[in-house]
């Protein structure tokens, strides 16, 4: 009888924090930016150079920690991580060790209709390394330290995913918890949240868990899910054929959806970890907390409730709305201009959606405004212009973020509601199909959804729908 096996995964997630300067010094944390610009003494390791906190990290910390459930460690302190690597100028990351800022927490999550909580050990501030480019015409790395001391919040979580669908659901649900506090922007692709996947396997029922691997350079959630099948199949097969699973960091190739090792862990690395001596604790006071706490957003579960019940949405749309804080806002903001929730919500559900997709973007990378979104719906209720020349606005509205009164009058795009011309316009509709005509005449009533087609073709889809309808019967 073949055994059956449970998956046992825990993350580590490294979230880049959205504050403008490094985490010890003022340089700026500006994604991109050219080679080594964003840099001083402080972040390219100069002796003699001195860190000092920036106050603003420790915020967007503890705010994470609150909204994960977790216990803020009131007096917390930095320690420093001692190891050599080429992007990492000092020689040793500056990290929390022993006194992390946040720890015990938990998220819920929901997979296929169940509910479940994983735990999250705990939370700590660190910098990030520069980056390393491989460059393979001169087979040599160059480094680029513009990354580097931008402020880093380690996210551990307890091993309690047993799936690749636990595993997504949780992530979303850190993303969307940190995007709508407003402390990442959380881009896997440009590596400002970045997730390492802790995965072994045991019999069904085992207590003892099995040889874990860890696997890095996961820069998307599909990427994340087929690491995750892979390794799992990659243990089993092990085990099946007598073998032993060796603890290593493995690197996934996602082009090619295979791993490879990286280094073994059997030898514990000793960091050689202790107190960093530039930088004083941090004491957290009750006012301090207070205030973090005081400024907590509306967020995700209490948003989708709300708009449900306020806005008389139906699930599935509060779901979408409320599935990035972008959508959320450009939501929120156009109904305050006076918009109908339901129509703003079919823009946002329908054609956006649809955009995002085609064009293969984000959410977060929308720049058309609310302002604009308002006054196409304005236009269409106004009967100012049809559903289709609606919809050629709105490409028009998502690309350039046009104001679509104006390019409507300049384009010449208003709705015919001249009935004199409308009327003039169908009777040569009619005179030009008389086939159609017998046949609606003969009861097929489809045959009048032809007339129309010509009759707004011959308009240039300008024509007011509902008049075209109600002439043409009465013209038949």
């Amino acid at each position: 009888m073949s055994k059956v096996y449970e998956t046992v995964i825990g993350l580590e997630v490294h979230v880049e924090l959205a504050t403008k300067t490094k985490i010890f010094c003022g340089c700026s944390t500006a994604f991109g930016g050219a080679p080594n610009t964003h840099t001083c003494p402080v972040c390219t390791g100069m002796p003699g150079s001195l860190p000092v906190l920036n106050k603003e990290v420790v915020n967007k910390a503890i705010a994470v920690g609150l909204a994960t459930n977790c216990t803020i460690t009131r007096n917390c302190k930095f320690d420093r991580k001692n190891y050599f690597y080429p992007d990492n100028p000092q020689n040793y990351q500056i990290s929390q060790l022993y006194y992390p800022i946040c720890r015990d927490g938990k998220v819920e999550i929901e997979v296929e209709g169940k509910k479940k909580y994983i735990g999250i050990h705990e939370i700590h501030m660190e910098e990030d390394a520069g980056k390393l480019i491989h460059d393979a015409y001169t087979d040599s790395s160059l480094v680029d330290f513009n990354r580097s001391g931008v402020p880093l919040i380690e996210i551990v979580s307890e091993p309690d995913m047993r799936s690749a669908d636990e595993v997504i659901a949780y992530l979303d649900k850190l993303r969307t918890t940190i995007q709508y506090l407003g402390a990442s922007d959380c881009k896997l692709n440009e590596g400002s949240m970045r997730a390492d996947v802790n995965l072994s396997i045991r019999e069904v029922g085992a207590e003892e868990y099995g040889t874990r691997t860890e696997m890095k350079n996961l820069n998307s959630f599909k990427a994340i899910a087929r690491a995750i099948e892979n390794e799992r199949e990659r243990q089993i097969d092990l085990l099946e054929a007598g073998k032993e699973v060796v603890q290593e960091t493995r690197r996934w190739d996602d082009t090619k959806e295979y791993s490879y090792a990286m280094r073994s862990k059997e030898d514990a690395q000793d960091y050689r970890y202790f107190p960093d001596p530039d930088l004083v604790p941090i004491v957290i006071s009750d006012e301090w907390l207070e205030e973090i706490r005081g400024k907590q957003p509306e967020f995700r579960e209490e948003k989708k409730a709300r708009y449900q019940e306020e806005y008389g949405l139906p699930e599935y749309d509060a779901d979408i709305l409320t599935g990035t804080k972008k959508l959320a806002d450009i939501f929120e903001e156009t109904i305050a201009l006076n918009a109908n929730p339901k129509k703003v919500s079919n823009w946002l559900m329908v054609e956006t959606m649809r955009l995002l997709k085609e064009k293969e973007m984000e959410p977060e990378d929308i720049t058309f405004s609310a302002a604009n979104l308002a006054k196409l719906i304005q236009l269409t209720d106004d009967q100012a212009i049809n559903s289709t020349v609606a919809k050629e606005v709105f490409e028009k509205i998502f690309a350039e973020d046009i104001d679509p009164a104006q390019y409507v009058e300049e384009k010449g795009l208003k709705t015919v509601n001249d009935e004199g011309a409308l009327r003039a316009t169908i009777e040569q509709v009619i005179a030009d199909n008389p086939q159609s005509v017998a046949d609606y005449r003969n009861g097929k009533e489809k045959a009048i959804g032809f007339l129309v087609g010509q009759t707004m073709k011959a308009m240039k889809g300008k024509a007011n729908p509902g008049m075209v309808n109600q002439i043409l019967k009465e013209l038949l």
